[in-house]
């Protein structure tokens, strides 16, 4: 009986290991065919980097994306425990954050919503949203943490998606060979990176100087005159068409009773109002390609030292920019409606 036993073992375990061996080949498969994206934030400024966060977990979830790192470039320790947060409340908190030190000063540009979420207590007098232990003090800085993902990923293959400060992203350029990587920080962009998505600029006013060219306006011209991929950029003309609806965020969400997106967007301003949907669109781009916009011919844009933004078409360039109609902008809208109001993988 023994020996039956010891012989019918033999002949299962064999196949259970090839089982197992070919689901872990398709689950590396799977994971290789997922599109890798850096997102880059200056989240607590503006309620849109919260949505566009949340437009990312929503696409982990429907198996499109891997999101490999957020990293912040907004100085403070509020954004990183409100990313913290975020990662949890949606299922993901293994998804390294990197900072920013002496980063651009924004801390009172506007309502740190991040600070309010992060701050908010329950009933019982406990944070209102749980987080795993994060060290603020021991975050890698985010030029040195893209050294080390860019390094482990294929080549070609990371979209950085950029919605704020340019700050990161130049000193990313400035970078030296290290234990990573014997490449410079230039040469591991050109080698790693597929194309960098970035909301940014305005280009039907020349007096507009927007924000997040304007606060950091020296790493704004590096980034714009020496990144070595093609830069698709989202001006603010873009987002500004497209407004998420205060009626979504007070009845979408009859599924959540304590949401911290929402809870951000309710601290952000008196309700109700809607909000450009600028960071949203730099997002939607960077997954969905030219689904829903227009893109221009390719140029070359220049950064002045005020802050302004010009296009030149250029047949060489590699910098194109986003551009949409009224049936567009409305399409996108409710498609940024049906996406943000899905309720999580993790609480179905």
């Amino acid at each position: 009986m023994i020996k039956s036993k010891f012989y019918l073992l033999s002949l299962i375990i064999p196949i259970l290991l090839s089982s197992c061996l070919s689901q872990n080949k398709e689950q590396r498969k799977i994971d290789s065919d997922l599109l890798k994206i850096i997102f880059e934030t200056d989240i607590g400024n503006d309620v849109d980097d919260a949505m566009a966060l949340d437009m990312l977990y929503k696409y982990i979830d429907m198996g499109k994306i891997d999101l490999l790192s957020v990293m912040i470039n907004k100085e403070g320790e509020y954004s990183a425990l409100f990313t913290n947060i975020m990662n949890n409340w949606y299922g993901y908190p293994n998804i390294p954050i990197g900072i920013v030190h002496n980063g651009a000063d924004s801390e009172h540009d506007a309502t740190n919503y991040a600070k309010c979420v992060v701050l908010m207590k329950n009933n019982n007098n406990e944070p209102m949203f749980q987080s795993s232990q994060l060290q603020y003090a021991v975050l890698d800085e985010a030029h040195n943490l893209y050294r080390k993902i860019l390094s482990q990923q294929p080549d070609s293959s990371v979209v950085i998606v950029s919605v704020g400060f340019s700050t990161n992203l130049a000193r990313l350029l400035e970078t030296s060979a290290d234990e990573f990587s014997h490449l410079n920080g230039k040469e591991l962009v050109a080698k790693k990176v597929k194309f960098l998505s970035t909301m940014a600029g305005c280009f039907n006013n020349p007096d507009h100087h927007e924000y997040n060219i304007v606060k950091d306006i020296t790493a704004a011209k590096k980034v714009f005159a020496e990144w070595p991929t093609k830069i698709v950029t989202s001006p603010f003309e873009v987002g500004l068409q497209i407004n998420y609806p205060a009626t979504s965020i007070e009845n979408d969400f009859a599924w959540a009773s304590e949401h911290p997106m929402v809870e951000a967007y309710k601290c952000y301003l008196k309700m109700p109002y809607d909000r450009p949907t600028w960071d949203l669109t730099s997002v939607l781009y960077a997954v969905e390609g030219t689904s829903y916009f227009d893109v221009s011919p390719a140029g070359k844009i220049d950064v002045t030292d005020r802050g302004s933004t010009f296009f030149n078409i250029d047949e060489n360039g590699n910098h194109y920019y986003l551009m949409t109609d009224s049936i567009q902008s409305e399409n996108i809208k409710q498609y940024f409606i049906n996406l943000i109001s899905k309720k999580p993988e993790k609480l179905k």
